[in-house]
């Protein structure tokens, strides 16, 4: 038997392009001898629905779009296709996240995911019933299969953190004897995420003593990164196939000869950071109907690594920078802002903020009186290039990249309605010295970003001579304590992390109004995190 891994990136709610897509890798499938093609999670749906679930509607017209699939199934092939049906059950939640074995001239075949996640970017619990692993078993070919449905194999004691349920319920299954394990699976990149996916098949690979089958969702939906990575291990844990990373792919699979296609993937963490945010990027961009992004270019490193991952993903045609120079800028900034858009090859053009500036300040002291220079002042020349910014966003139909990094968003380093202004943040989930490594990833080959860019020491410019150092502990220090207390929810110990801490709870209201973040670490700002605002609580 012949399994086709079927890698794509679906659009949330685009039920008939979704259908489109599937029924394209079906032929391209059968083309090459394939028995039985497998889907990632909720194909049909897309993933993640979250609350869209509230609308039955959605629900409905996702069916009928399943319902014109069934009916369209290529003769000798099967399909397992992800979808959400809706229960039956008189108590519980309405839906269930289901699979369906597709056969042309046959009744569809569903199977329900029992393990729902609760935790981080998840809530599935909140619209699904759980359904039972123990029904996952069917006979295809002559061949006995379990399917599971992502979370279905995560019941595992992972290395270094615990599981998130009482019991894993693949080990009541042990005694069934099945050919091969598959899983359909939608799990988001992080960077730590390869290597405990590779953890849990290859336990559940060895549990049933056969050859196990990893098929993942590829694409962006919202914060969330998708970055496939299918694959294939062998009863003990060894790869027979390998799909690409951060593209749709096709791969085969012969169990008869255990032989599968293997695609070589980078070994270099942060082009798989790259790759990931390029991926997000792109796909935030175009599935909320937008073709072009601009941005504010400070002649900081933030802002030219936002500008050098926007290139990437949406082509130089498509991106804009502008230089807001106000009476604390050095001059070299916008040099060497319009030299990166040069090197580019994207519009620049320039927005002085100086004049608006000035008659800001006029107003308030004409109802205040003379006041000493202060947060005032500084955040006025950031609201006022938050204004321009999003001007632009209302008359060229463009998106505005906000271009803040976690370090910053940590410790409230950011102005509301200023520089958080933006319809995505693409690299607010890595640290000051990530973005530093992206910067010089970028310049390997030649030199993309000038290099003063990368050397010239961090500032706002909204006070004379101002260093980021001089509000913030050294970034080495801050980066650290930000994994410590964000990432890996450690107590305080150093006086940084003391600091940092307190600086967390006063600031989150910044956090809760900022644009949506792509998420690459175990635990970003943004959906998965959920600290309240008004609390009396002490860590």
């Amino acid at each position: 038997m012949r399994i086709a891994l079927a890698q794509i990136n679906t659009t949330l709610g685009d039920f008939e392009g979704n259908r489109r897509k599937i029924l394209e890798f079906l032929t391209r499938a059968k083309t090459n001898n394939c028995d039985l093609v497998v889907f990632p999670e909720l194909t049909i749906m897309g993933y993640l629905p979250n609350d869209l679930l509230e609308r039955e509607s959605v629900v409905d017209a996702q069916l009928k779009e399943f319902d014109r699939l069934t009916k369209q199934i290529p003769e000798g092939v099967g399909a397992l296709v992800g979808l959400m049906t809706k229960s039956k059950r008189k108590k519980g939640k309405p839906y269930h996240n289901s699979a369906a074995l597709l056969i042309r001239g046959k009744k569809p075949k569903y199977f329900h995911k029992e393990l729902l996640p609760t935790y981080d970017v998840f809530d599935e619990a909140r619209h699904i019933e759980k359904g039972s692993i123990a029904d996952g078993f069917f006979t295809f070919k002559g061949r006995r299969i379990l399917l599971t449905i992502c979370e279905d194999i995560w019941g595992w004691e992972l290395p270094g953190h615990p599981t998130n349920y009482l019991e894993n319920p693949l080990v009541a299954l042990k005694k069934n004897k099945v050919d091969v394990v598959l899983n359909m699976s939608a799990s988001p990149f992080t960077f730590e995420k390869a290597k405990d996916r590779r953890f849990v098949v290859n336990r559940t690979a060895q549990l049933f003593k056969a050859p196990m089958v990893y098929v993942n969702m590829v694409g962006g939906q919202d914060e969330v990164i998708f970055d496939g990575g299918s694959f294939v291990v062998d009863a003990k844990g060894k790869l027979l196939a390998q799909s690409r990373y951060f593209e749709e792919d096709l791969n085969m699979f012969d169990l008869r000869s255990l032989e599968g296609g293997l695609r070589e993937a980078s070994a270099n963490e942060i082009e798989k950071v790259r790759q990931a945010l390029v991926l997000g990027l792109r796909d935030y961009v175009q599935k909320t109907g937008f073709s072009k992004v601009h941005l504010g270019l400070s002649g900081g490193i933030d802002s030219a690594v936002v500008a050098c991952l926007a290139v990437d993903a949406l082509g130089p045609g498509h991106v804009t920078g502008i230089t807001l120079p106000g009476p604390y800028n050095e001059g070299r900034s916008r040099t060497l802002a319009e030299q990166l858009a040069k090197n580019l090859g994207i519009r620049c053009i320039n927005f002085s903020i100086e004049s608006g500036y000035e008659a800001l300040l006029e107003t308030l002291k004409s109802s205040l009186g003379n006041f000493e220079f202060g947060l005032v002042h500084e955040n006025l020349q950031s609201r006022l290039r938050g204004v321009l910014l999003m001007a632009l966003s209302n008359k060229e139909g463009s998106m505005l990249l906000t271009t803040g990094n976690k370090s910053e968003y940590a410790t409230g380093y950011s102005t509301l309605y200023g520089d958080m202004c933006g319809g995505l943040a693409p690299i607010a989930d890595l640290l000051k010295s990530q973005v530093y490594a992206l910067a010089e990833h970028y310049n390997v080959q030649h030199e993309v970003i000038p290099s003063e860019i990368i050397t010239r020491p961090p500032s706002a410019e909204l006070r004379p001579n101002q260093k980021d150092q001089d509000s913030l502990p050294p970034y080495d220090e801050l980066d650290k304590s930000v994994r410590n207390l964000v990432e890996l929810e450690k107590p305080a110990r150093t006086q940084t992390e003391k600091w940092l801490l307190n600086t967390l709870v006063t600031t989150e209201v910044k956090r809760w109004q900022a644009p949506p973040i792509l998420k690459v670490s175990g635990h970003a700002f943004g959906r998965g995190r959920r600290m309240p605002l008004a609390h009396k609580a002490k860590y």
